[in-house]
């Protein structure tokens, strides 16, 4: 096999056990994309277009949106396109501009959620502090910063990576994934392990944040009825959506456990791709059911357009 980066095609091994219900599963990724674009852009535009929303909570909300929609577009069209295909292959360029989308994605949520801890503390723990603190150029600095240390991380990573001749082009995956790429290097990959600890310690270092966030605010929650009021509105669905991104990527790290055995194919499959699918979905469904101002307003949005058609 050539090195010359230019010149590889990888083969995506992932659908070989799904021939038999491919138009279903066509059906189901296509049903579960548009979703989860339809649910992702509903609350930005309703958080963008109501003055009311335009809090700093909101705000973050409204980025972790964002990057959801981004997330899903660097999985869901290469999947689509594979189902319809009898040939799974994807070129080095896209495989790269896939693993960069995808990586942008997991660095971003991590750092985002770590800013709405962040933001829950100082609401909940230091009330009267909260508007001199969360000034509108600090939450600006704080989405810009999300954005810039994902970006930062991942191109890192993806020079790294970009810099190994490859011997293989086997990919066990519907997509493509860093690890994966490393595992076909033809030389030593020392560096690279080494960043990806450091990336492990990071993602660590950021859910020890967002605990001990919490942990002050359940402190301070403890002492008033209206600040439990508070973390049950607007920090529980905060904790729920850090647990299902944390539970999504367990599945991955399992899936990569398993052995190769093609009769496994179809689980490794779906634990692999969770944390593609379902936080995605889920995360505005959460905020947006038990945030009493952002679900009021989404219904009345939507009671409006209804009553406009008819």
């Amino acid at each position: 096999m050539e090195n010359s980066s230019s010149e590889l095609v990888f083969v995506l091994h992932g659908l070989n056990e799904t021939k038999t219900n491919r138009q279903i599963f066509f059906g189901l990724s296509l049903l579960a994309y548009v979703f989860t674009i339809f649910v992702n852009l509903t609350l930005i535009l309703t958080i963008l277009l109501e003055k009311n929303l335009h809090e700093p909570m909101f705000i973050f909300l409204c980025n972790l949106c964002v990057n959801s929609i981004c997330g899903s577009t660097s999985f869901y069209p290469k999947l689509l396109i594979d189902l319809l295909s009898d040939s799974h292959v994807i070129s080095y360029t896209a495989c790269i501009i896939q693993l960069f989308g995808i990586y942008m994605y997991l660095f971003c949520e991590f750092t985002n959620l770590t800013v709405m801890a962040y933001d829950r503390y100082v609401a909940i723990c230091k009330p009267l502090e909260y508007h001199s603190i969360m000034t509108p150029h600090r939450v600006r600095m704080l989405v810009q910063m999300t954005w810039f240390l994902s970006f930062i991380e991942t191109t890192v990573g993806i020079v790294l990576t970009v810099r190994l001749p490859l011997c293989g082009s086997r990919i066990d995956k519907l997509y493509c994934f860093n690890w994966d790429l490393v595992k076909l290097a033809c030389v030593d990959t020392t560096l690279n392990n080494i960043y990806g600890y450091f990336f492990i310690v990071f993602n660590i270092f950021e859910v020890v944040l967002i605990i001990t966030s919490y942990v002050l605010i359940t402190r301070a929650c403890v002492q008033s009825q209206a600040e439990r009021n508070k973390f049950m509105e607007t920090c529980l669905p905060h904790l729920l959506t850090l647990g299902i991104l944390a539970i999504s990527l367990s599945f991955d790290v399992v899936s990569a456990r398993l052995t190769s055995d093609t009769s496994l194919q179809a689980l490794r499959n779906s634990l692999s791709i969770m944390y593609l699918i379902v936080p995605p979905i889920l995360n505005p469904l959460i905020y947006g059911l038990k945030l009493k101002q952002l679900r009021r307003i989404v219904l009345k949005r939507f009671a409006t357009k209804i009553t406009a058609l008819k």
